[in-house]
């Protein structure tokens, strides 16, 4: 196989490195609002405005994806999840993926020891993917930068082997038994073109929150020279003087008459409304909900009534699929990394198509509620009745997220004191 070599690799990823830091800053809300107003004094230049929209938008679908375990897991990966904290390693994976498209997860051993699952994100590993098997026909990653970004280690990748490079250092390879190159990428919605996915902060997203940050700042222009309403006097002699400042804050002024008995016209204008900025930043809010599937409630403009827990799950149906799909093409990722890691523990090149029955058993989306729960009772008996078998203890989590396990250990509690009681 003739391989593209990791200058090439060293070349995409500087490519693509800019557009993924530009989405952790939206993320982290550290990115800087492009200023196009020509109206606003220099003295208010520096006012920067922040929005955490972006970050709610990544946050909603990160949250509602949750690993639960391995089912038909002939390899015993779970083993290998577990000995790397999964509930960090699986949560740090899912929400770079949404951030930056694609992270990645490096996979290590050292002698004697557990393999090691890191997660790099999609700012410092790139590769170039099989569309088959989503596995890397090889790849290149930053393993460890300086303060000022620069490389220190840098890993490259091809099945079989992998050369590391630090700087100062001769380069060095460790061989395994892996069939493909020990670095998986965790994709959020690929397709033909884009093999690397999409990430959840698309460019519409960064437009309409800079729309949405220079309208704040616009309103708090607005509201520090509208704190005051502005005063006007006409009819005031030629060389008259007052103090201004006097006159904008004082609650009680007072003009004299002159010598013919003449007093100027003392006014007022009104005050300036900031209904106007409000109405942009709902309709700019509405744009991002259509956009991310959230609603108005969850970017801070609550309803008038509230919902009912059924017209909530409705409002986030958009949500529900986008948190839906991203758990099938999360799942190939966290698989096929589980599988190369079992290569390496077990010191054997396992065929991939020992695999396909292994599936991975994701935490409901939306977890019932206490009025949920009899509907559920209801519609499991009734489901029971036509397919018998359909709900139980092994599936009744996945489907409903019910844990039964915790009923069941209550179950044996009770039985426990009721033989305790029985003997008394």
């Amino acid at each position: 196989m003739k391989y593209k070599g990791m200058g090439y690799l060293r070349r995409k990823l500087a490519s693509r490195k800019e557009r993924c830091e530009t989405r952790y800053d939206y993320y982290e809300m550290k990115n800087q609002m492009v200023d196009i107003s020509s109206v606003i004094p220099p003295e208010f230049r520096w006012l920067k405005e922040c929005l955490g929209w972006c970050s709610k938008a990544v946050d909603s679908i990160a949250d509602r994806i949750s690993f639960v375990e391995f089912s038909n897991d002939n390899f015993n990966m779970q083993e290998i999840y577990d000995m790397n904290n999964p509930d960090v390693l699986f949560d740090s994976a899912i929400i770079s993926s949404l951030i930056t498209s694609c992270s990645f997860i490096y996979i290590s051993q050292k002698v004697g020891e557990m393999p090691r699952l890191q997660v790099i994100d999609g700012r410092h590993a790139t590769g170039i993917i099989d569309p088959i098997t989503n596995m890397l026909v090889e790849g290149y990653a930053i393993l460890e930068e300086d303060v000022l970004g620069n490389p220190i280690i840098e890993a490259y990748f091809i099945q079989g082997v992998t050369y590391f490079y630090e700087r100062g250092e001769k380069p060095y390879k460790i061989k395994n038994k892996a069939p493909y190159p020990l670095l998986v990428p965790i994709i959020n919605r690929p397709d033909a073109k884009r093999p690397f996915g999409h990430s959840v902060i698309s460019r519409a997203c960064i437009s309409i929150q800079q729309a949405a940050m220079r309208t704040l700042k616009r309103s708090e222009v607005s509201a520090e020279f509208y704190s005051f309403p502005q005063k006007y006097v006409l009819g005031l002699e030629p060389g008259a003087e007052m103090d201004k400042w006097k006159a904008t804050i004082s609650s009680l002024m007072q003009i004299s008459k002159d010598e013919d008995g003449d007093k100027p016209t003392v006014g007022q204008f009104a005050q300036q409304s900031m209904a106007p900025y409000v109405e942009q930043l709902k309709m700019l809010a509405s744009l991002f909900a259509g956009e991310t599937g959230l609603t108005l409630d969850d970017l801070g403009f609550s309803t008038e009534n509230p919902s009912s827990v059924e017209a909530i799950k409705a409002q986030h149906e958009n949500l529900r699929l986008k948190a839906r799909k991203a758990q099938k093409t999360f799942a190939t990722g966290f698989i096929n990394a589980g599988f190369l890691a079992a290569c390496l523990r077990d010191g054997y090149t396992y065929s991939r198509d020992q695999i396909y029955l292994t599936k991975i058993k994701w935490a409901p989306i939306f977890e019932p509620d206490a009025s949920a729960l009899s509907v559920i009772g209801d519609g499991a008996i009734k489901i029971n009745q036509a397919v018998p078998g359909y709900f139980d203890k092994d599936n009744l989590k996945e489907l409903t997220g019910i844990d039964y396990s915790a009923y069941s250990s209550t179950s044996n509690r009770e039985d426990m004191f009721k033989e305790e009681i029985d003997e008394y």
